[in-house]
């Protein structure tokens, strides 16, 4: 049901006057309604807001208007593009790019509806990373990071990120203070307003959904409330909140049978998240001004998760290469995460302090080799099998440059784009930027 916009109405750009005709409900919420529409022969999506919205809300345009001034921090974010009303019609609302199908929300991934990935996932975490990096350094604050305003492709781990018109300016005042269960905890108990210091706790959290399927504030203490009100609330996500990992205070662990999903992941991830989550959830919530990790720390964890990925030679599950495990427990000590066997580990190129697993299908991309560059579009070398002997692997170079390969015996050769060099361990790979060393 929708009441504030009908199919084939036509409202105006505040622009250049563009004419934008309604052509199909899409649903709506708690500030207004979204319809596809058509500008200019475009399919946009339109969002309009509810009267007493905007009377309780009156910086709502204003928020809007710098916002377009801006411009989209990247295209990730489906960004207000103009202004839409309409003489004769009560209130205002705004256009932005209309989410292509293959996206899907997050609430289909915490529900188990949709197949994903661990290469998905991790490629997810390092577009919402990178893009809050990219909104925070114009100095801009999100205010309302939650399920609600991300969708992602389970097939590729590509984000859009929705809902930009609460963004702001840092440290304005703003009438929003976030979703329950992502507000950073001074927001809870009422002692700060969102900031971009709360948008790197509320980033956390989300994704700590999205690689655990759980919340990070919810073990033991979560089951011992038999209401789940508003005091209760805020003493388990404000003033009393704990990180059920905590590795000094066991008091909010998981228990099994309840919180099995975070039990399970928190087991396969590598020790350099796991520690990179317990910083976020114990110094970030006790010194939020010191203690938050920083957008670009997570967009590194995600990229050197995306190159920690090894396959189960059994089932062909995803797993990680840990080099913490290997120190605890020695070289063998990788098992499957699904089906339990031995894991025999693929060679692996270092590259700086990086270290990429050299899989059947693994890419090295302009960031391996220049660590400002993200470009996952473009990539610069690929593990590939010699044509005329498939037990034979090597790495191709997709680049436009030459290469200079020294073999474990010390020979130098040159490998022009499209040619390929052995994998053998001690071999070296010089990419004009870097150094990598194959080791197997």
């Amino acid at each position: 049901m929708h009441d504030l916009l009908t199919i084939g109405q036509t409202v105006h750009t505040e622009s250049v006057n563009l004419p934008c005709t309604i052509e199909k409900f899409l649903g709506g919420g708690g500030q207004g309604e979204v319809y596809q529409a058509n500008l200019g022969g475009r399919s946009v999506a339109l969002k309009w807001y509810f009267p007493h919205v905007i009377k309780v809300d009156p910086q709502q345009r204003s928020r809007l208007e710098v916002a377009i001034d801006y411009g989209s921090p990247q295209e990730q974010f489906l960004w207000p593009i103009d202004l839409v009303s309409e003489p004769g019609i009560c209130g205002f609302g705004y256009i932005m790019s209309l989410r292509q199908p293959q996206y899907k929300t997050l609430v289909d991934l915490m529900k188990g509806r949709i197949k994903h990935n661990f290469r998905a996932i991790s490629t997810a975490g390092f577009q919402l990373a990178d893009s809050f990096l990219q909104l925070h350094s114009k100095g801009l604050c999100y205010c309302d990071i939650s399920f609600g305003n991300i969708f992602f492709n389970p097939d590729t781990g590509d984000i859009l990120i929705c809902d930009n018109d609460n963004v702001t300016a840092n440290g304005e005042e703003v009438s929003i203070c976030g979703t329950p269960r992502f507000m950073a905890p001074e927001i809870v108990t009422g002692q700060a307003r969102p900031s971009t210091q709360t948008d790197l706790y509320s980033l956390a959290v989300l994704l700590f959904y999205i690689l655990l399927i759980h919340h990070p504030l919810e073990g033991q203490q979560e089951t011992q409330i038999a209401c789940l009100d508003a005091p209760a609330m805020t003493r388990l996500y404000g003033s009393e909140a704990l990180f059920i990992f905590d590795p000094h205070n066991p008091a909010n662990k998981p228990l099994p049978g309840y919180h099995d999903n975070a039990i399970a992941y928190w087991q396969i991830y590598p020790q350099f998240l796991r520690d990179l989550f317990t910083k976020a959830f114990t110094k970030g919530i006790n010194d939020p001004e010191h203690g938050r990790v920083r957008e670009s720390e997570w967009r590194g964890a995600m990229v050197r998760l995306r190159d920690a990925i090894v396959y189960c030679g059994h089932c062909g599950q995803e797993n990680f290469y840990d080099v913490a495990r290997i120190e605890r427990s020695g070289a063998n000590s990788h098992f499957c995460c699904d089906c339990h066997h031995q894991i025999r580990l693929p060679p692996r190129i270092r590259i700086g302090n990086q270290t990429v697993m050299l899989n059947h299908d693994t890419q090295l991309f302009p960031h391996h080799i220049n660590k400002y560059l993200f470009d996952f579009s473009q990539p610069i070398a690929e593990v590939s099998r010699h044509p005329a002997n498939p037990n034979l692997w090597g790495i191709k170079n997709l680049s436009q440059d030459n290469w200079i390969y020294t073999t474990a015996t010390g020979e130098l050769k040159n490998i022009e784009p499209n040619r390929s060099i052995p994998i053998v361990g001690g071999a070296k790979i010089n990419f004009g930027n870097a150094e990598g060393e194959i080791r197997i």
